[in-house]
């Protein structure tokens, strides 16, 4: 019986030994799952956030979706970090300490005034071609305009750049525009807004809103671009232009700044400027560039057979350099649009083949109250598609166009392409 009694206390022992190494067990991987979550939580703060800007309004944040993939500006210089002497962490927000009791900020009349205010209105906010140009005469005679030159002033924008070197941040604050002129001859006022890109990458663009009724717009809206290497900076430029809203037709252009950043010099913390706005790229209205169309009636089956072909000497639609063109067809009956196509997207060229057909059916026999429109347009992302030139085919078009449309009536079932010049949108 004695042996048979120290078997049980050995059976009963087991069922001990095994709950104490289970607890160990468990008590050593909840430890480890907690030490590999406070790893991962401190590896993803210390990685550099994608390129993505961050919208500053009035201290409210908005990140766009549509820019939130967008790729980093440039290859990371990873020796840049360590040459360069440490900067304070800059505020990627807008100190709200100095708002007033409407959470706006106090808005700051610059006017012409004697040569030492102009100079410390604007210290640091010349590049180096720039200070050669401007002397303290030049700045003296600013002061004396004639009524005729004040006329053709369209106003100045304000602004202030600055770059935090921890968060590899571009920051550019929109403040205000004062004096710009009165695009609605009603009311006298304009609605003026703001669009923003960073050249030579067009397609980095954002806006500001639009402020109703007034010439002295305050915007003090805050657009951060991160991913930006500082070095990078030299070899960008930023390019504004100053449009006024227009609900019931295209936004007037009121004008257009630009400037290079090279030789501006943004480790010593944020720079205040000012820029003269000036007419939107002269040149444009000198020629639309021409279209190539061709054309064919088919009298037996009522059908009109458009081939869109190429498109040459197109204008640049703004600073940066090329344009991104593609062709919107309408045809009309009667000044009714019933139908309408379009092409694909050229990127960044001037002479653009497109080759592309399109059969529309038409409702009646005759040709007389059918006309075709052709809008040439420049794709822009995230804004209103800006109209390059315009084309219009038939009856009662004028030039070359009603004389194209005479000959497809003439000559049903053959198809005949010719070149048009593009007239204003």
């Amino acid at each position: 019986m004695a042996p048979i009694t120290a078997s049980r206390v050995e059976f009963d022992e087991i069922p001990t030994v095994v709950g104490i190494f289970s607890a160990f067990g468990l008590v050593f991987t909840v430890s480890l799952f907690a030490w590999i979550c406070c790893q991962r939580r401190s590896s993803k703060s210390n990685k550099t956030p994608p390129y993505k800007f961050v919208h500053v309004l009035k201290g409210v944040d908005i990140y766009p979706e549509n820019l939130s993939s967008k790729k980093k500006f440039g290859g990371d210089d990873k020796n840049e970090a360590k040459n360069k002497p440490a900067v304070p962490k800059l505020s990627l927000h807008l100190d709200l300490e100095k708002r007033d009791l409407n959470g706006n900020f106090p808005k700051t009349n610059i006017k012409a005034g004697s040569p030492s205010d102009l100079e410390n209105v604007t210290p640091k906010l010349f590049t180096e071609r720039e200070k050669e140009t401007a002397s303290p005469e030049s700045l003296k005679s600013s002061t004396s305009l004639t009524s005729e030159e004040k006329q053709e002033k369209l106003g100045t924008l304000f602004l202030s750049l600055e770059y935090n070197f921890e968060k590899k941040a571009f920051v550019v604050n929109i403040k205000e525009a004062q004096g710009l002129p009165a695009m609605d001859e009603q009311s006298m006022t304009s609605d003026p807004y703001i669009k923003m890109m960073i050249l030579p990458e067009k397609k980095h663009k954002v806006k500001t809103r639009v402020l109703r009724k007034t010439l002295d717009p305050v915007f003090d809206e805050t657009f951060t671009f991160y991913g930006v290497p500082y070095p990078h900076i030299q070899e960008l430029s930023l390019h504004f232009t100053i449009l006024s809203f227009d609900r019931f037709s295209r936004d007037d252009i009121i004008g257009e700044v630009l400037i290079p950043l090279s030789g501006i010099e943004l480790s010593d913390g944020k720079m205040l400027m000012n820029r003269e706005i000036i007419k939107r790229n002269a040149k444009k209205s000198s020629g639309r560039g021409e279209l190539l169309v061709s054309l064919c009636y088919q009298s037996t089956t009522n059908t009109l057979t458009v081939v869109v072909l190429k498109a040459r000497h197109l204008p640049k639609s703004d600073v940066s350099g090329l344009s991104d063109p593609y062709v919107k067809v309408n045809l009309y009956h009667a000044k009714k649009r019933i139908s309408k196509k379009k092409t694909h997207v050229k990127k960044c060229t001037p002479n653009a083949v497109f080759n592309e057909l399109f059969v529309f059916d038409i409702p009646c026999e005759s040709l007389e109250e059918i006309s075709v429109e052709f809008l040439v347009l420049d794709s822009e992302r995230g804004s209103r598609n800006e109209v390059i030139g315009r084309l219009v085919l038939g009856a009662t078009a004028e030039g070359s166009g009603g004389g194209h449309w005479k000959e497809i009536c003439d000559f049903p079932r053959r198809q005949i392409a010719k070149w048009h010049m593009l007239c204003d949108g």
